[in-house]
Parts: C-alpha cells; structure tokens; sequence
C-alpha cells in the first residue's frame, strides 16, 4: 500500500467554504465510483482555515498519470472538477493548472 499526502488552499470566503464543505458532505456517486475505480483505497481531507489536507492510501499499482487519464476520460469528473475550482485556488508555487500539490514527507516516526 502506498500513501500520499497533497495540499490545496481554498478561496478565503466563509460562505463558499461552508459550500465546499456541503458538497463534500454528499459527494456525487459517480465521484467515488471514479475514485475507487482508479485504485485509491482511503481518501479523507482535512481542512484549516482556507488550507485542505488530502490523504490517500493506494494499492502499489496506482498511478497519478492513469489517475488523469481516467479523469479527463470521465465527463462527471470533469463537471466536478469545474464546480470545484469555484472554491480552490493555486497553492503559491503551484505550477499553472496544478490544483492538489503533492506533499514531501519530510519526517516520520515509527514505533515497532
């Protein structure tokens, strides 16, 4: 299994934020079709302030690339992603288009 950590800011607006959050309450059946369809196991996100945390755990074949290629193919993806970007904005450093940024973990502990 594998996992990943990603990052995304939203617009600094308390009622578009409670918006975001009323969608993800009732995220759309085709949304978690596609996202369990593309091998992603566990996806929750966590919110402070305007910044979104993403945590995935993948089984060891999931790819970010087929992940794209899925979604681009996928016309409720699509919609989804469109009527989320009314919320998200770019991370500052986020390359142009980018929306969720990939995480460097940069410390782990370990108890055995």
């Amino acid at each position: 299994m594998k996992r990943y950590c990603l990052a995304l800011d939203l617009k600094e607006d308390a009622a578009l934020i409670a918006e975001y959050e009323a969608y993800h309450r009732k995220v759309w059946p085709e949304i978690i079709k596609s996202i369990q369809d593309s091998g992603i196991i566990s996806l929750e996100i966590y919110r402070v302030a305007n910044r979104l945390f993403m945590l995935l755990e993948t089984g060891d074949d999931f790819s970010f690339e087929q992940k794209s290629e899925m979604d681009a193919a996928n016309p409720h993806v699509q919609e989804w992603e469109a009527l989320m970007w009314k919320y998200q904005q770019a991370l500052p450093g986020a390359r142009p288009g980018e929306k969720w940024v990939l995480m460097e973990k940069i410390f782990s502990l370990e108890r055995g």
